[in-house]
């Protein structure tokens, strides 16, 4: 049997004006800045009145550890959105932005599938509203104004061998992690060795996407820590009269995007930091005017709970004051498979050892969001390829741990499909059973939370830091930075450091080899084994099949 392409099914959606899709939360026209028909941002103005109103309930969607089998889990956020919607409730989705370095590469977009899709597809996934352009040009141009005040004669004694703003762009790109800039001669500068990250990664990204308004944009973009001088007195980007230029390109980029679901439901989609090198969470003025608009809102944490949900609570819930209601852990039977030694090749073979060794990675999932005091439940993405016995062992064992299991399918059904988990979901958030609080206290040391964070998620038996990474962190609580959030930055694909091992691993160490401060987003970068914070193309990237057909429409994406 021959599905259609997700592209295919977005291409075919009957999508509604935005002004409509907009009142269904009670948007009056004239409080959205279009973009098109299909698109718009909410205006300033409309946004400050949203904080006094009676606030939605917030549901998580999260992960167990993502396979090149597929999870689904921003399909799910979709789909329990529209299914929400499809049992009466008043709901909204917030997801976030897509990074043009998976679309190009490997992971593909960020918009969902099947019949659980955001729309328009194509423009999400590539330019959108330009908020990622105008974050990278924000980011360099603070890395050119570091330089040029250098080469003017660094007025602020900028030590060269201390500066450690990076440039940054929205694409994957090996080549450029190491670099030297200024060669050519007097008239081009001081050469300096360097490096790019990807736009995702930079500060600026985590500052638009916890920022509360466009004052507080300022002030965290001013207290961006660039450089230091040789008595180590730190550099900010107002020293550099910085501050203001950046905040005037992001002024636009700070407001939330509203789009629509292929079911015509209301969907914020803004900001993109990824959850392997960043916090992985979209911007806290979109969740919080969703919050305000809605009863219901559905949002998601990128990558596995290890890495994205621990972020959202621990960071995004932290700095914002905001508290889940719900959680949903996203499994399927093929990733459960990867997760316990299976080949990809073979995944369409029933398998139950294969399955019963994965879902210890599920369990640990599961353990570590009950950990929160989050109520949660879980969501089984079907594909046509389970078979009978593998889902009813998942459900045995998850039943089980005491947690109660959702098959659903909304890929193939949309709403229709996802409608049990929708019921059970509102019933739960609205019971007032979460008791939300989070792994490590405001006051615990940087190492100490660090560990925190391995020991209590990851399992790991500790962390190794030498003494270089204990004197960093040891300086920054001396000067005031001791009580900020951590955000590790680890591969996605295991709970260790270390890709390769699957599952639910334990008895390893976890090797921290830097620490970054990100003194304007506020929090310490915590940068575990071998994880870029600029990516690589695979050998064969998406780029080698994008292009555009007879009538221009684009092709190749997914």
């Amino acid at each position: 049997m021959t599905f259609p392409t997700d592209i295919e099914i977005a291409r075919a959606a009957n999508k509604k004006p935005i002004q409509e899709v907009g009142a269904r939360l009670g948007i009056p026209a004239q409080a959205l800045l279009p973009y098109g028909h299909d698109k718009a941002k909410l205006s300033r103005d409309y946004l400050e009145g949203l904080a006094e109103r009676p606030q939605g309930k917030l549901i998580l969607v999260t992960a167990i550890t993502p396979t090149p089998a597929g999870e689904g889990k921003t399909t799910t956020t979709v789909g329990l959105g529209d299914g929400l919607n499809r049992i009466g409730k008043k709901a909204a989705i917030c997801i976030r932005e897509a990074s043009l370095g998976p679309c190009f590469g490997m992971k593909g977009g960020a918009a969902g599938g099947g019949h659980a899709q955001v729309v328009p597809m194509e423009e999400m996934n590539l330019h959108f509203t330009g908020d990622f352009h105008a974050i990278t040009s924000a980011h360099n141009l603070l890395s050119a104004m570091i330089d040029n005040h250098i080469y003017w004669g660094n007025e602020l004694e900028i030590d060269q061998r201390r500066v450690t703003w990076r440039r940054v762009m929205d694409m994957n790109d090996r080549a450029l992690r190491d670099v030297v800039t200024s060669l050519g001669g007097v008239t081009n500068g001081f050469p300096r060795q360097t490096g790019f990250d990807i736009t995702v990664a930079s500060e600026v990204m985590a500052i638009l996407c916890l920022a509360e308004d466009l004052a507080d944009l300022q002030a965290r973009l001013g207290d961006i820590i660039v450089a230091y001088r040789r008595d180590k007195t730190p550099i900010r980007a107002r020293d550099l009269k910085a501050d203001g230029a950046m905040t005037a390109l992001l002024r636009e980029a700070v407001l939330p995007n509203l789009v629509q679901t292929l079911e015509n439901n209301p969907a914020f989609v803004h900001g993109g930091p990824f959850a392997n090198i960043a916090h992985g969470c979209n911007s806290v003025i979109a969740t919080k005017a969703a919050l305000g608009l809605a009863d219901y809102v559905v949002t998601e944490a990128g990558f596995g709970a290890d890495l994205g949900a621990e972020k959202f609570m621990n960071i995004k819930c932290r700095k914002a004051g905001l508290a889940p209601d719900a959680a949903v852990l996203v499994a399927t039977v093929r990733s459960l498979k990867m997760s316990g030694g299976a080949a990809k090749e073979e995944l369409g073979q029933e398998n139950l050892a294969a399955v019963e060794a994965g879902l210890g990675n599920l369990l640990r999932h599961l353990e570590n969001l009950r950990g929160f005091g989050v109520p949660v439940l879980v969501a089984v993405n079907r594909f046509t390829g389970d078979t009978e016995a593998e889902l009813s062992l998942l459900q045995e064992k998850v039943e089980a741990a005491g947690a109660e299991v959702f098959l659903c399918s909304h890929w193939a059904d949309g709403s229709a499909g996802i409608e049990a988990l929708a019921t059970r979901v509102a019933a739960l958030a609205d019971s007032g059973a979460a008791q939300f609080g989070m792994s490590y206290p405001d006051e615990m040391p940087l190492l100490s939370k660090i560990e925190s964070v391995a020991r209590r998620i990851y399992r790991a038996e500790g962390v190794d830091a030498d003494d270089r990474i204990r004197a960093q962190l040891a300086e920054w609580e001396e000067a005031g930075f001791g009580d900020l959030p951590v955000c590790m930055a680890k591969t996605q694909y295991s709970f260790s450091a270390d890709p390769t091992l699957r599952g639910a691993p334990e008895g390893f160490r976890l090797p921290i080899r830097e620490v970054r401060l990100s003194a304007g987003a506020g929090f310490i970068v915590a940068i575990c084994g071998q994880i870029m914070t600029m990516p690589g193309l695979p050998r064969h990237p998406a780029a080698e099949s994008i292009g555009l057909n007879e009538d221009l429409e684009i092709e190749g994406l997914f």
